[in-house]
């Protein structure tokens, strides 16, 4: 290769680095203007309390490494004040002083102090609170504050840029940056409900970010920073954000009226699998089964029977049982909605007046000898269910299952021992005379729902007979 060659070449592989989309040369983001423009909106929340910091709280000095724990707040302080102390992060959403952040930063607060970037501090009112989304509303008596806006939709694709500001460890202001990395992701809490469709993110969180803000390329505000999978403290690239069309739902109630109300519509319901679409006559699986209706729902005078499988819900289609808490939460209590059930393999509309469901509210859906033998087709050993397991439960029938014969075709299904059975195919079961009559009347190769009760929870089981 010649002198004029050799040159021509560095030429052209040089101005390929600089044309985007060519070579490796990828256009970054450029996070700056964002990060000028809304900073001074975010703020740093720092609680006292009992019970404060019970979240996303302020870290002791033995949780962080030895070189930032003089960025601390509590260096040097009594152990029994660090204990009671706690920090998160928020944002102002109006210049009138009302503040967003996670329920789990003030849950327990005796006084809340907001700090602002240009460091003035005020004392903070806590709004209301709604534990089941984990956000909060605070105010604070000021006037021409910065603001962020909110964006009008949850219209984030994977894969998109996000960005978050916060304050991490109590690190002030930090930024920290990622991608989408799934949507929808449902964490059930502690009573097994599940209202929130979490944007999930490897935008880098730990202790301190929870409450702030999650931004979009434009600046917008498309999340609330939630909640870290983490084994040390420290992010690994798991953290989930509360998306905007629920952040807007739960501030305007709190606003308006300082409690929520989501809808409500009073079943159990659980996942739809391979063996239970094909019982259910479904082309694959999909939808919401419906495992127990609640006495006096909306769900019960709108005709929903235990069965049931819920595949679409006010014009949003329901591929898992975790998407039909998300739509039914956001509906306005007492608004009639129409939604698609499956029903004897038969698709069906049906319409129901959304109930309300308070913040404290919760509600129940409660609402002999062992014969020995083979099992029969399922490989069941069962007895009528006594008087006081049915009460217990509240149920009017069922069997109960006292052994399963291994390799049976109920072993294969997961029923164990201790499962009530109310329901074998579409024939409710209430006793093992029932039982047996109708398992008797199985034929091979089909497959056959069975609703049990386990540890007082409903679920859907398929068995698949055998030939």
């Amino acid at each position: 290769m010649n002198s004029f060659s050799k040159i021509l070449t560095i030429f052209v592989f040089a101005t390929a680095l600089l044309v985007p989309g060519i070579g490796n040369a990828v256009d970054l983001p450029d996070f700056r203007d964002i990060v000028k423009n809304s900073s001074p909106a975010v703020v740093k929340i720092i609680v006292q309390g009992s019970t404060a910091g019970s979240g996303q709280g302020q870290p002791m000095p033995e949780e962080i490494p030895e070189y930032l724990r003089r960025f601390f707040e509590f260096r040097g302080t009594p152990p029994s004040q660090r204990q009671r102390m706690g920090m998160g992060s928020g944002f102002i959403i109006t210049e009138d002083g009302y503040i967003v952040t996670n329920n789990h930063v003030v849950a327990g607060a005796e006084s809340v102090l907001v700090r602002m970037s240009d460091r003035r501090e005020f004392d903070a009112e806590v709004v209301g609170t709604d534990p089941r989304s984990d956000l909060a509303l605070l105010r604070i008596e000021a006037k021409g504050l910065p603001q962020l806006s909110l964006a009008a939709s949850n219209d984030l694709d994977v894969g998109e840029w996000v960005l978050a500001i916060g304050s991490p460890f109590g690190l002030d202001y930090s930024v920290t940056a990622g991608i989408v990395s799934a949507k929808g992701r449902s964490l059930p809490t502690e009573r097994n409900e599940n209202y929130v469709p979490f944007i999930q993110t490897d935008v880098a969180l730990t202790p301190g970010n929870s409450g702030g803000p999650l931004f979009n390329l434009e600046g917008e505000v498309v999340g609330v920073n939630s909640q870290i999978y983490t084994r040390s403290g420290g992010s690994i690239g798991l953290s989930f954000a509360i998306p905007v069309s629920v952040v807007r739902n739960v501030v305007d109630q709190l606003r308006d009226n300082g409690r929520v109300t989501r809808g409500w519509l009073g079943v159990t319901i659980q996942d739809v699998d391979k063996n239970l679409a094909e019982s259910f006559g479904l082309e694959r699986p999909r939808g919401a089964l419906v495992a127990q209706v609640a006495k006096g729902s909306p769900a019960e005078d709108a005709g929903l029977k235990e069965g049931d499988v819920i595949v679409s819900f006010d014009g949003t289609d329901i591929e898992t049982s975790s998407d039909l808490p998300h739509v039914v939460g956001l509906i306005k209590p007492g608004s009639r909605v129409a939604m698609g059930v499956v029903r004897d393999k038969k698709r069906k509309k049906m319409k129901v007046e959304v109930g309300g469901l308070d913040a404290d509210d919760s509600y129940s859906l409660s609402a002999g000898k062992v014969e020995q033998g083979h099992g029969g087709k399922l490989g069941l050993v069962v007895e009528t269910a006594k008087p006081e397991t049915l009460e217990r439960w509240g149920i009017s029938g069922g069997v109960v299952v006292n052994e399963v014969i291994p390799d049976s075709v109920a072993a294969s299904a997961g029923i164990l021992p201790g499962d009530v059975i109310t329901l074998l195919g579409s024939s409710p079961v209430q006793s093992k005379d029932a039982f047996e009559a109708v398992v008797e009347g199985l034929s091979g190769g089909s497959s056959v729902p069975v609703r049990l009760i386990r540890r007082g929870s409903p679920m859907f089981i398929g068995l698949k007979l055998d030939n």
